[in-house]
Order: C-alpha cells, then sequence, then structure tokens
C-alpha cells in the first residue's frame, strides 16, 4: 500500500487548532475511539489523511504510545522505513509493547518487513505476540490460546502444581490462515485441581502460567467469577484487569463491548482493535491465569444498536466477522456451528451452570413481526439446555439488560423482544426450573435489580459493563443499587456446600473497593 505523503508531511507541520477528531476539537471524546477513526482512513486509502489527524494527536500527546504506533502503521504502509523505524522507536519508549509492531495488522507493515532496522525492533519482542489465554474452562479440561509472531511451531508443556516436571505435553503451530494463532485442548485433568505450564518456541520457554479445573458437574463448591463488559480500550484504566487478577476468580466472564470495534466491514480494523488490548501486560498476566469466556454485543458484533438479522449470511460481513471473532477468543463453542454461527455457549462450574447468549447475531427488527434476540436455534439450545439442567443455579448472561428500566423506551434491551424475553420467563415456570439467576452488561454502571412475575420467584439480574470505559451512563433508582462513580465490575460468589446454598453480588471498583452486595439464598430461588 504505497502512497504518496508529500502533502500529508506538509500539513502535519502546520498546528491545526481546529481539525475534526483532534483531542482540542473534541475535549469529551472518548480515547478508544481517537486512532480507531485516523486508521479508517488509512484502510480506506486516505493515507495522508490518516497522518495528518495522526499528528495533530501527537502535538496535543507526544508521549502517547498508541499514537506513534499509529503514526509507524501509516509510514510502513507507504514503505518508508525510516519514518516507520522512527515512529515505532518512539511507540517502544514511550512503554508500547515490540509485539504489536509483529501484530500489526501485518499487512500494514508488510513494505517494510524486510528493513533491518525495523526487523531489529521487532525482534525485541518476544516470539509469542499475544496470550497466553486461558478459555473453556471444564472439570477435566482447559484450552489455551497463542499467537505468534510468524507461522511457528508450539510446544505445550503442563503438569500438576505440586509436581516437579512437566506430565504431558503438546505442539501446536500458529498458522498464517488463522492470524497466527494456535489453540491447544489439554484434556483428562482432574477436576479441581492446580496445574501450571510453559510455552516454549525453539526451546526458550515463552509465556507461563497457572489454572485450577472446575470442580467436576454437580459438586458442591465454593468459588467466584467476575464478569463485566463495556472495556473499550483506556491505557490509564487497562490496571482494572491487575484488580481483577488479585481477587482470584476461577474465571472471568465478558458480556460484550469487549473491545469496541463498531466497524464490521473492515476486518483490518477488526483484528487492530483486538490486538491493542491483547498486548496489555495487565491483560496477559490475567487471561494466563484466568479463563475468560466471551459473547459479543453491538460494538463488537456490528455498531450501535445493531441487528445481525435472521439469515447467515446477510448483512454480507457477518460471517467474516464471526471469523475474527473465533480466531480471538477460546470458547468451548461458537454457536450453532458453522451453519448457525454465533457465539453462545455453556459453562459447568461444579453444581452452576452458566448460559452464555448471543443477543446481535441472529436478532432481527425489535419493531418488525415477532422480532427475536435470539434467533429460533439459540432458543431452542437454551430452552432444552435449561431444562435439562439440575444444578443448583442456573445462571442465564445476556449481553443488555433483562430489566425493562434500565435504559428508558429503547427497543435495544429485552425490551424491544418482550413476547421473546416471556417466553422464556414462562418455560421457567411452566417448567419449574429452580435457581435461575440473570447477568447482564450494555449499561455504563452497575446496577442489581428484581423482576417480578406472577406466579413465580422473582428473578433477580445483576449488571455490570464499565470495566474500563470513560463515557458512563446514570444511576437509576429504580434499580436495587446503581453505580457509577467509577469503573467496576461484577463479582459473584457461589456457595452450595451448606443446606441452603448462596450466591452473593458485589460491585468492585477498579481499585478493588467493594461498594455493593446482595445475597440471596436457593430456598428465595424456587
Amino acid at each position: 500500500m504505497h502512497v504518496n505523503l508529500a502533502v500529508a508531511l506538509a500539513l502535519a507541520a502546520v498546528h491545526l487548532l481546529a481539525l475534526p477528531g483532534t483531542p482540542r476539537a473534541q475535549e469529551q471524546d472518548q480515547y478508544k475511539r481517537l486512532h480507531q477513526r485516523a486508521l479508517r482512513r488509512l484502510v480506506d486509502g486516505d493515507a495522508a489523511g490518516a497522518l495528518q489527524q495522526l499528528r495533530a494527536l501527537a502535538a496535543e500527546e507526544p508521549d502517547d504510545p498508541e499514537t506513534w504506533f499509529a503514526i509507524g502503521a501509516v509510514h510502513a504502509a507507504a514503505g518508508d522505513a525510516a519514518a516507520a523505524a522512527e515512529a515505532a522507536e518512539r511507540a517502544v519508549v514511550s512503554g508500547l509493547p515490540p509485539e504489536r509492531f509483529a501484530a500489526g495488522p501485518i499487512e500494514w507493515f508488510a513494505p517494510v518487513a524486510d528493513d533491518p532496522r525495523f526487523r531489529a525492533l521487532v525482534a525485541r519482542g518476544s516470539p509469542l505476540v499475544h496470550g497466553p489465554t486461558l478459555g473453556a474452562l471444564g472439570a477435566d479440561r482447559v484450552r489455551i490460546w497463542v499467537r505468534t509472531r510468524t507461522p511457528a511451531t508450539v510446544r505445550l508443556e503442563v503438569g500438576r502444581d505440586a509436581d516437579d516436571a512437566a506430565t504431558r505435553t503438546d505442539e501446536r503451530t500458529g498458522a498464517a490462515g488463522d492470524d497466527r494463532t494456535a489453540t491447544f485442548d489439554v484434556d483428562g485433568l482432574e477436576p479441581d485441581t492446580a496445574y501450571r505450564y510453559a510455552l516454549r518456541i525453539g526451546g526458550e520457554v515463552v509465556g507461563r502460567g497457572r489454572f485450577r479445573t472446575a470442580p467436576a458437574p454437580g459438586t458442591a463448591a465454593r468459588f467466584r467469577i467476575v464478569f463485566g463488559g463495556g472495556a473499550g480500550y483506556v491505557p490509564s484504566h487497562e490496571r482494572v484487569w491487575t484488580t481483577i487478577a488479585a481477587r482470584q476468580p476461577t474465571a472471568l466472564l465478558l458480556l460484550g463491548d469487549n473491545v469496541y470495534i463498531d466497524d464490521p466491514t473492515r476486518p483490518a480494523m477488526q483484528r487492530y482493535t483486538y490486538y491493542r488490548r491483547q498486548s496489555r501486560p495487565e491483560w496477559r498476566a490475567l487471561v494466563a491465569d484466568v479463563p475468560v469466556h466471551a459473547i459479543w454485543d453491538d460494538h463488537d458484533f456490528g455498531t450501535n444498536d445493531c441487528i445481525g438479522g435472521a439469515t447467515r449470511d446477510t448483512p454480507p460481513w457477518k460471517p467474516a466477522v464471526f471469523d475474527v471473532f473465533r480466531r480471538n477468543w477460546p470458547d468451548p463453542g461458537y454457536g450453532g456451528g458453522t451453519g448457525e454461527p454465533g457465539c453462545w455457549h455453556r459453562l459447568t462450574i461444579g453444581d452452576v451452570d452458566f448460559f452464555l447468549l448471543d443477543g446481535r447475531a441472529w436478532r432481527t427488527d425489535p419493531r418488525g413481526d415477532a422480532p427475536t434476540m435470539l434467533g429460533p436455534v439459540q432458543k431452542r439450545w437454551l430452552l432444552r439446555e435449561l431444562a435439562a439442567s439440575d444444578a443448583t443455579f442456573k445462571v442465564i448472561a445476556s449481553p443488555v439488560p433483562w430489566d425493562y428500566r434500565t435504559k428508558g423506551d429503547s427497543k435495544d434491551t429485552w425490551n424491544g423482544f418482550r413476547a421473546e424475553r416471556d417466553e422464556i420467563f414462562g418455560f421457567l415456570a411452566r417448567e419449574r426450573i429452580e435457581g435461575v439467576v440473570l447477568l447482564s452488561a450494555d449499561r455504563h454502571r452497575s446496577d442489581a435489580w428484581r423482576i417480578d412475575r406472577d406466579g413465580a420467584y422473582p428473578l433477580y439480574e445483576f449488571s455490570s459493563s464499565r470495566l474500563t470505559n470513560q463515557h458512563v451512563h446514570p444511576e437509576m433508582k429504580a434499580a436495587l443499587f446503581s453505580y457509577n462513580d467509577t469503573q467496576s465490575f461484577g463479582e459473584v460468589t457461589f456457595d452450595t456446600t451448606g443446606d441452603d446454598p448462596t450466591v452473593r453480588y458485589d460491585v468492585v471498583t477498579i481499585d478493588g473497593e467493594v461498594v455493593h452486595s446482595l445475597e440471596l439464598r436457593r430456598s428465595a430461588l424456587r
């Protein structure tokens, strides 16, 4: 992608006070959007405009590493190796991991990939560009995901935490066609057991981690999970991942708006947005030890309040967006497979079942006839799995709120799909399904809600979606409690070891302070 940057360089030398898209013109703009906005111009062939916008950002924040990464990408795409290397060096000096330039998107940096100075800078980073990331947690298994600098063979060594040597090994190759990712499915493990692992490339240890398998299905246990959404890329707030790691949860559930792409037609921008989160050291430290299960919402799937539609290939970008998601999250399953792709799946920890829903890929217009958020295949799956579950607690996790009061008159929540929500809740009552708790995200705050039902026990909803976001939504007086003072996440502790098992919801701030709590007994959910 060679372009002529002479005009852009000349313009960049001028101090642009009112250029649209710069911090000076948009003082309240959100950090997560600034570089995306400029790099879209690069993808669309307007490298001069992209550089102009980025130079204006650098004039106001000269030590921001993401700005220098983006400037390096523009110069690299133009084949200007010297300028690209200079910008990349400045980004790394400012704190950006060198692995970011190996991640790419690689097509942006391909024109300078063989330049000695640029190659030397990239070589400072690990050959393991992203990961390890744990996922697909089970009593006898876990999944380990990695991305390599170039297609490379990765060796995995796994052993019990108490043992001196690895008890099993495996090898995978980070394939170019899968964006240099590789996934290890480690099975045959013992329930509720601590393990450690190491990853090697060419004999060198490039990653380590620890994990504990889930208690066996149906086994009484005490454990905690963390959940949330609203995790746009904000460097000063990325420390939330360190706060979560310190809580030592059994799993992390990300319920949508996990990276904020908002660009379903540009795969390069989708990958770029994943890469910048996956390169954060706070994130990498967390997910190397804590399995993550992810679903998407509008800002990761399409655009704000988007509708996926009732068919697999309409809109035409849907299959490609799913492919990018699948390559970046180590979930245990992806909806209905190739025929009905999505991100819904089930997670079992002891005698608690989690049902994570896809509220976007098969959603139809809420103002149309018989609207559906889940689509027929996913809805059949959910009702079948709920009926078959004999877990003490059954947790249904939605990317958008269940309670109609959460977002005014908006039809984007379950408020726009009342008949389908009634069908699900009616099924719970008719089949006498007990112990149901609801999770959700989307609103940039943390809430607790009580949904009363005629002739059935009330359903309690725990909602949280301001993991890192700057943008905030107002607190809600109708909620049992509501919090938006700072970034926060939901922590849910299950204790099924007593005569009357309990589930406790805590709202925890980015600084680790518990600001609200709600405990429910199993006897109240029947």
